[in-house]
């Protein structure tokens, strides 16, 4: 077995256990408790994993991914550039959504428009899409256009769910969460959504990419994960997403249970506010005004520096987490082999503090949810201490990210971000580091659609140049070699502070065995029994 410190755990590690519990036979019901809800059914909403978790049950890709997030054929059949500005796409052809109408270049072409212009969405679709021109050419050919080449196309439409221009383009995503308009072409039917308690799913019997294994699917949220745990040992679930670090060594050892393993491309990292003079959660010893101190570099290298990422993962992750010094673990297109994760070091720390004008520090309250990531309130609490200890008075504010994430993206004044230092997580959900480079680092730019999520507001005209240049670089060397540039530079400067890589843990009844995937996905036909 691949230890999990490592970043080149791949595959599934199953376990199998030796105590007991009470199973009843398998049945083709699939029932799955996950740690984070999703916040609604339209697929368009909010790009955020719980939402497009749910969404890749009941909507296709044009491309979809694998395990790995390689990219397989989804809707469309083949695609490639035919000259320099254009790609292809050929698609499926006797395709139908879950109401029985036919799937044609007419749903891409409206989904494509509908997908960056959700109203109140927290975190739109945009960056995949803006700059792009769709063309029907006939039923089942798309032709999809840029003013400048732009190789990562397929990466980019793999992440947009495909819905339906007679029932969905047109509809609210209120009409999604009734089910109204929740017709994918997907290999789940949607049944029920009732917020809190459960989504139910149904086996789509005409699949193209033939009918799913479970007949019926529900999915519980369970916020707790003891709970979530209790709820597998007591029958009352089949299989559980994000095990709770301190429960995996009681589940190796229980009889019918088994434990899967894989590394995520999520990193979990701190947005710093970069862009107020006077930054809202950010005040002097004993609370009077102070300019911004996290504008300063030296500062943001500080925070960086009194944080140990080993002491995260040996005593807040139970070992299971990978120290970050970037935005992608090895492996990945368009890491920097030349970046490590910032070593412990607290008395360089308060170096730095001096050199930049706070020798004695300043209050800062940390924000962060307490439900979205493993053991994300606990890290937020230990990061505090960390920064307490070289003169940075941090208090803790963590809470339900239904709350949270709209309060980090547009909570401030004039619909900014509202907090000083967060909390987030990211995954690539492209598979390769423009995404995270586009969406947590390029300057905010709405209509460009770059910067989506840059809650901190960072922002460098260099680093934005080698994205720019990075998706119009046809050559995979050239391109990979210049987002390790951008990555490069935007760890120097702090643009972000990375903390670590996930490690995540799925366990099952005996009988059932679960594919772990890199981003991290909870998917009813990932999972089968034996």
């Amino acid at each position: 077995m691949t230890s999990v410190r490592t970043p080149l755990l791949r595959a599934a590690v199953a376990f199998a256990c030796a105590a007991a519990v009470s199973a009843p036979a398998l049945a083709s019901d699939l029932r799955i408790g996950v740690a984070s809800e999703a916040t609604s059914i339209d697929p368009h909403f909010h790009n955020l994993g719980p939402n497009n978790q749910v969404a890749s049950q009941i909507f296709d890709r044009l491309i979809n991914q694998g395990d790995r997030q390689q990219l397989q054929p989804g809707l469309a059949v083949s695609w490639k550039p035919i000259d320099n500005t254009t790609w292809e796409f050929k698609l499926r052809e006797g395709v139908t959504f879950h109401d029985g109408s036919p799937f044609t270049a007419d749903d891409v072409l409206c989904t494509f428009a509908r997908a960056p212009e959700v109203p109140n969405s927290p975190a739109s679709f945009s960056t995949y899409i803006k700059g792009k021109t769709f063309k029907k050419v006939d039923d089942f050919t798309v032709h999809v256009t840029t003013d400048e080449p732009y190789p990562t196309m397929a990466n980019d439409l793999s992440v947009i769910p495909v819905i339906s221009d007679e029932v969905g383009c047109g509809a609210t995503t209120a009409d999604f969460n009734d089910g109204k308009a929740a017709m994918g072409t997907g290999p789940f039917k949607f049944v029920e959504y009732v917020p809190g308690d459960r989504i139910v799913l149904a086996a789509n019997e005409d699949y193209w990419g033939g009918r799913p294994e479970w007949d019926k699917v529900t999915i519980k949220p369970i916020k707790a994960g003891p709970s979530r745990v209790a709820a597998l040992l007591a029958g009352d679930v089949d299989m559980i997403s994000g095990v709770p670090t301190t429960d995996i060594g009681t589940l190796k050892e229980t009889k019918g249970i088994v434990l899967s393993q894989g590394v995520s491309n999520r990193v979990i990292y701190l947005h710093v506010d970069q862009f107020r003079e006077d930054s809202p959660f950010v005040k002097a010893n004993g609370g009077g005004d102070i300019k911004n101190p996290l504008l300063d570099q030296k500062v943001r290298l500080a925070i960086s520096k009194a944080i140990s990422r080993e002491l995260i993962r040996d005593r807040v992750m139970e070992g299971l987490s990978i120290p970050a010094g970037q935005l992608l673990p090895d492996g990945f297109f368009g890491v920097s082999d030349k970046l490590k994760p910032e070593a412990y070091d607290p008395e360089g720390a308060k170096a730095l503090l001096a050199e930049a004008g706070v020798p004695d520090g300043f209050e800062l309250t940390i924000h962060g949810p307490n439900d979205r990531y493993i053991n994300d309130a606990k890290i937020v609490e230990g990061i505090a201490q960390m920064l307490t200890r070289v003169g940075i008075k941090t208090k803790v504010e963590t809470m339900p990210r239904s709350v949270y994430f709209k309060r980090a993206s547009t909570g401030g004044e004039g619909g900014l971000p509202e907090f000083s230092l967060i909390l987030v997580g990211w995954g690539a959900g492209s598979g390769e580091a423009s995404s995270p480079l586009r969406s947590l680092i390029a300057t905010y730019d709405k209509e460009k659609g770059m910067g989506a999520a840059n809650r901190g507001r960072h922002s460098d005209a260099k680093v934005d140049e080698l994205v720019e240049q990075a998706l119009k670089t046809v050559d995979d060397g050239k391109r990979a070699a210049l987002l390790a540039e951008a990555t490069e530079r935007a760890m120097a400067n702090l643009a972000i502070i990375p903390i670590h890589y996930q490690v995540n843990t799925w366990a099952s009844r005996e009988g059932i065995v679960y594919t772990p995937r890199s981003d991290e996905y909870t998917l009813a036909h990932y999972a089968r029994s034996q």
